[in-house]
């Protein structure tokens, strides 16, 4: 085995003290695979018992909501003070069965809310998604109050508290791609004038006020790690030199990881469709920012976006990042990281969408990956030829489903909010 090998399959200490078998981690996706109840069932408990088997390190839940009234799809699962936490687990179990960590990646939507999900759309301002003629898929979002803030961060913590006491192994707060903490960061959505708004320091106040209360609540050997884009790919937006300061205002606040990706509904360059030259038509989109980013960073850099042969994981380590973040890749091949120390590569490679609606192209693409865990969630082995047709059709009903079942749930349960409302 090369040196260069060696070090993707060397463990990594992180400052909770808590020890990566290696430098391999399975990335956030959404699922959208939550059963009853936004509860996660056999069929998540079966994904990430495979992925555990097929040798990654760690392993990245797909977002965990902190606020049943807002999500961005009716199929995602939700941990708040309400919800029972045997389900979760049997989850957490299942990704660590055979050795692999297991974090929870925790989120809030803001104003990246399907139009027809009942609940609340959120942002730090009014500011509304734009995606020419596909905006009408998103919600009108209204600008949140001083109190609404302060709820949100309770959430985070609760659900942060609630995932140690499940048996997870850490949380990742969900700060890019758009999401309400990326809102908050990029000046582009937030236009508040307040001590929220404004400065870079006032905008990335909500994701430190988290990460301190999220600390506060939880043990000191629970990994608590952030999901920061590395640029958002729009003109006037959170770019390299705003995550580098961030990471450094992290810093002191005893965050383990800072996982580095980039992109947004409006500019989905996580998808590999990005709008920034650098980032376009090769693996590790977002290398060149994350090295550059590596060099100074106080705390270990995870880095996701299009890593899928073992050759690149290698040149993303020798970068300086810690650890090697893929997605697709293991929608496609489970077993991925035991076929590299094998010296096998991967089976195969779904096929790019190449449609010139980019909005749709993407949603396109993370449609075929969703048909992919849906079937390793029951048991099957991929079907990397279904094309994007299919899979955008099929998710289509899953989600129609998944929306009459949660609209149902949701009416259940007190102080159901309206678009406006707590």
């Amino acid at each position: 085995m090369s040196n260069a090998s060696e070090a993707l399959f060397a463990p990594l200490q992180l400052k909770s003290g808590q020890v990566l078998r290696n430098r391999i981690a399975k990335a956030a996706m959404e699922e959208g695979m939550a059963g009853r109840a936004q509860l996660p069932d056999e069929r998540l408990t079966t994904l990430y018992r495979k992925w555990g088997a097929g040798g990654t390190g760690l392993l990245i839940t797909g977002n965990v909501m902190v606020h049943a009234e807002a999500m961005t799809g009716p199929g995602g699962v939700v941990l708040d003070a309400d919800s029972p936490l045997e389900p979760f687990a049997a989850w957490a179990r299942a990704g660590k069965d055979d050795g692999a960590a297991m974090w929870m990646q925790i989120s809030h939507p803001g104003r990246q809310v399907q139009a027809d999900m009942p609940g609340v759309v959120w942002g730090p301002s009014d500011v509304a998604v734009e995606l020419g003629r596909h905006s009408k898929r998103f919600g009108q979002p209204v600008a949140m109050t001083a109190e609404q803030i302060a709820e949100t961060i309770t959430r985070c913590a609760t659900t942060a508290r609630r995932a140690e006491q499940a048996g997870f192994d850490g949380v990742e707060v969900h700060a890019a791609h758009g999401y309400l903490l990326s809102q908050f960061l990029s000046p582009l959505v937030n236009t508040r004038t307040d001590e929220w708004g404004g400065s870079l320091d006032s905008r990335a106040r909500l994701l430190l006020e988290i990460v301190r209360a999220i600390r506060a609540d939880v043990s000191p050997s629970f990994s608590v790690a952030v999901k920061l884009n590395s640029a958002d790919f729009q003109r006037g937006g959170f770019d390299a030199d705003d995550a580098r300061k961030v990471i450094e205002m992290l810093a002191p606040l005893g965050v383990d990881l800072v996982e580095l990706s980039g992109g947004s509904y409006e500019s989905p360059a996580m998808t590999g469709r990005p709008t920034d030259e650098r980032t376009a038509a090769r693996e590790a989109y977002f290398l060149d920012l994350a090295a550059e980013l590596a060099v100074s960073s106080p705390i270990p850099l995870m880095l996701t976006g299009g890593i899928t042969r073992r050759q690149t994981a290698e040149r993303v380590l020798a970068s300086g990042v810690a650890v090697v973040g893929m997605a697709t890749a293991l929608a496609e091949t489970p077993d991925l990281p035991a076929r590299w120390r094998h010296g096998a590569e991967a089976t195969g490679r779904l096929k790019p969408v190449t449609w010139s609606d980019k909005p749709l192209a993407s949603i396109a693409s993370m449609a075929m990956v969703r048909y992919q865990m849906r079937r390793l969630g029951e048991g099957k082995k991929p079907a990397l030829g279904v094309g994007p047709v299919i899979a955008l059709v099929a998710d289509q009903l899953v989600a129609r489903r998944a929306l009459r079942r949660y609209s149902r749930w949701l009416a259940s349960r007190p102080r159901v909010g309206t678009r406006t409302s707590v």
